[in-house]
This record gives C-alpha cells, sequence and structure tokens, in this order.
C-alpha cells in the first residue's frame, strides 16, 4: 500500500471512528443544539435545492452509476459525480451529520477527491461513495421515523413522512434483495410486511403497533448490513481474506465495502458492546493489512455483539414492563436474535435455536399482554441461551 493510501486510509477511518465513539447519552443542552442545528442546516437546504426523497434516490443512483464505470475499466467523471454530490446529495448528508454527531460529508468528499487524483483507486472510491450513501439514507430513514414519533396525532403530516421513509428505503433496497439471493432469507417482504405495519397503524392510529412494525424495519435493515458485513460464508470480511490469497488489490475494494457496509451497525454495536465493535472495526480499517484480515473473528465478534444487545434489550424490557416501551424492548430482542439466525442455528443446532425462537416470540406475547408471571418464566431461559452464545461465540 502506498504512502499516500495509508495517509488517505487514515484520514477516511478516523473521521467516522471519532464520529462512532461520541457519547450516547448526550446531555439535554447538547441534544437541543443538535437539533437547532439539524433544523438550521435543513432550512438552508430548503433555501438552496427543491428536492424530493425520490429526486435525492435519483441523484445518488446516478453517481453510483458514473463511479460504476471504474468496474469496467473506464474512466469515471469525477467533476460529474462531485458536481451531483454538492448540489443534490451534500445537504441531507450534512443534516445527518448534525443529527447523529458523525462526519460523513467530510470522509466521502475526501474519498472524491482522492479518486479524481488518483491517489485512491476509483474503484474503491465507488464502494465507499455507494455504502456510505446507503448508510446515510438508512439514517434518513430514522430520522423519518422519529419525525413521526414526535408528531403523533397529526395523521396528515404522520402519512407524509411515512412516505418519505419509504421512498428513502429504494435506495438501499437493491442491496437487501443481494443479500435475500446470497442468503435465502426473505428481508425484502419481512420489510414490505413491516411497512404495511406502521401504514395501518397509521390510518388506525395505534402507535404501539407503529412502533413494532417500525423496529421490524430498522432491525431488518440492520441484519441487511451484517450480513453484508460479517455474516458467513458471503460477507465481505470473508470475501477480503479469501481474495487476499491471490489478489491484494481485489480484496482490498472487499474490505472497503465490508468497513463501509458496517458504518451502518457500528454506532450501535459501539453503544452496547464497545469492545466486540472495536476488533471488528479494526479488522475492517482501511490501514489494516488485508493479508491479516481475520473473517473469523469479525463473525465471533459481531455473534458476541448481537447476543449481548439482545440481552441488554430484554433488561429493558423488563425495567419498562407494563409501560408503552416494554413490548418495543422486547420485539428488538427478537429482531436481533433473528439478525444473527443463520450463525445460532450453526452453533446451537436447529432444535436450540427453533426454542429460542419460540421463547422469544412467546416472550414477546407476554410483555404485551403485561402476562408477568408468562415472562418471569420464559425470560430466564432466553437469558441462558444468550450467555451461552456470548460464550461459544469467544
Amino acid at each position: 500500500m502506498s504512502v499516500k493510501w495509508t495517509a488517505l486510509a487514515l484520514t477516511i477511518s478516523t473521521s467516522l471512528i471519532f464520529a462512532g465513539c461520541s457519547n450516547p447519552t448526550a446531555s439535554n443542552k447538547e441534544e437541543t443544539n443538535k437539533k437547532e442545528q439539524t433544523t438550521k442546516t435543513e432550512n438552508e437546504s430548503a433555501e438552496k435545492v427543491e428536492s424530493t426523497p425520490e429526486s435525492t434516490v435519483q441523484a445518488y443512483k446516478d453517481a453510483v452509476a458514473e463511479l460504476e464505470k471504474a468496474k469496467e475499466g473506464k474512466e469515471v467523471d469525477f467533476d460529474k459525480v462531485s458536481k451531483i454530490y454538492t448540489e443534490q446529495l451534500q445537504e441531507l448528508v450534512k443534516q445527518r451529520d448534525a443529527e447523529f454527531n458523525e462526519q460523513i460529508d467530510s470522509t466521502l468528499t475526501t474519498a472524491l477527491t482522492a479518486g479524481k487524483s488518483k491517489e485512491m483507486d476509483a474503484i474503491v472510491v465507488k464502494q465507499l461513495f455507494d455504502k456510505l450513501m446507503q448508510k446515510e439514507f438508512f439514517q434518513t430513514m430514522r430520522h423519518e421515523f422519529a419525525e413521526i414519533d414526535e408528531n403523533w396525532g397529526n395523521k396528515e403530516e404522520v402519512m407524509e413522512e411515512y412516505e418519505e421513509a419509504q421512498a428513502f428505503y429504494k435506495a438501499v433496497e437493491g442491496t437487501v434483495q443481494k443479500r435475500d439471493a446470497a442468503y435465502g432469507t426473505k428481508m425484502e417482504d419481512a420489510i414490505a410486511g413491516g411497512f404495511n405495519e406502521m401504514k395501518a397503524a397509521i390510518e388506525k392510529e395505534d402507535k404501539l403497533a407503529f412502533g413494532l412494525g417500525k423496529q421490524v424495519v430498522d432491525k431488518t435493515l440492520m441484519k441487511t448490513f451484517y450480513l453484508a458485513t460479517g455474516a458467513k460464508p458471503n460477507g465481505y470480511a470473508t470475501k477480503a481474506a479469501e481474495a487476499a490469497k491471490t489478489d491484494e488489490k481485489e480484496a482490498k475494494v472487499a474490505q472497503a465495502e465490508g468497513w463501509a457496509f458496517y458504518q451502518s451497525v457500528y454506532p450501535y454495536l459501539q453503544k452496547n458492546a464497545p469492545e466486540d465493535a472495536e476488533v471488528i472495526l479494526k479488522q475492517l480499517d482501511l490501514e489494516t493489512d488485508v493479508k491479516s484480515l481475520d473473517p473469523e473473528a469479525v463473525n465471533k465478534a459481531f455473534v458476541r455483539g448481537f447476543a449481548k444487545i439482545v440481552l441488554h434489550e430484554y433488561e429493558e424490557s423488563v425495567e419498562n414492563f407494563g409501560k408503552e416501551k416494554g413490548p418495543i424492548y422486547a420485539i428488538e430482542g427478537a429482531l436481533f436474535i433473528s439478525v444473527i439466525e443463520s450463525d445460532l442455528k450453526e452453533m446451537l443446532g436447529e432444535k436450540e435455536f427453533a426454542d429460542i425462537t419460540k421463547n422469544a416470540q412467546s416472550y414477546l406475547e407476554a410483555v404485551k399482554a403485561n402476562n408477568k408471571e408468562e415472562a418471569d418464566k420464559l425470560l430466564p431461559q432466553l437469558e441462558e441461551t444468550l450467555n451461552k452464545v456470548v460464550e461459544q461465540a469467544k
């Protein structure tokens, strides 16, 4: 790896590492300032460009189509891509940077500049741009969901925000379809079902049903990004390690893809399972020698991390039992079990996996029904299996 590439890799990696390590429990004042900054940026955006979610997604697709030329050995018009980015995408990215305390804009700008000057391989730039923009659309969906929570009761406003979230999903739909094809999963159907559940809930003004549908969409997308990054046998960590045996350039591209996809789930893992999150980050970091990348270590860290998240969600469901958020935490636990479904089947066997899945669903129903006796009976069984998973994945 050249000196220039190393410096660029460090610049790109650290711009996200520092953002990911931000305090997840910021003070109310910080949250207020962040919200004011987001609102200000959104107002500036509205003055600059009149855009719709559909036009923004199309701009992203146009930029990726131009960058895709690099894979065919053709010259990429980086001026064209940069123009699309600055005029139609940058403000959205800046809004999410302000809202989530990240620096994706500087990362993307650095990558595009490096691609134009040929300091970074155009194929790597394409992967970074494509996957990081998908992260931004995912974050924008979360932004719209938060807006719905805030505006609940104003059906017209809420339905408009729901439709915007659905439109932004179109930017990542292709990634969901690819993972379904690679793993035999049905995540596209699950997400469609989640959106349908949300729409019906809005019409019925059933906020709990909306929250449950939202979690299905959110966590299924997280599963998509995990399958793309660290799952066996088709995650980019595995692909990069395999490619490193024969073609270091191809391996570096796969490593960049894995690293960029990982950014969509890294903040969540870093908050709930920091040690495991850092293991993955170090392995996929663009500065790491791709020949030393250990896909097994990446996979196990993901499994440990998600299992710990499930345990945390169940703790929260106990603390919020009988409250509105209780069932939300319970369904999050069940959905995170689904995230590592293929790993759990391999580790536990089909029968024990079927048991934990059944217990997770029964626990959710018990929490929804405020049946504490049943919930208290099921939870120790779930915790025992999950702690076993954490130990086996070491």
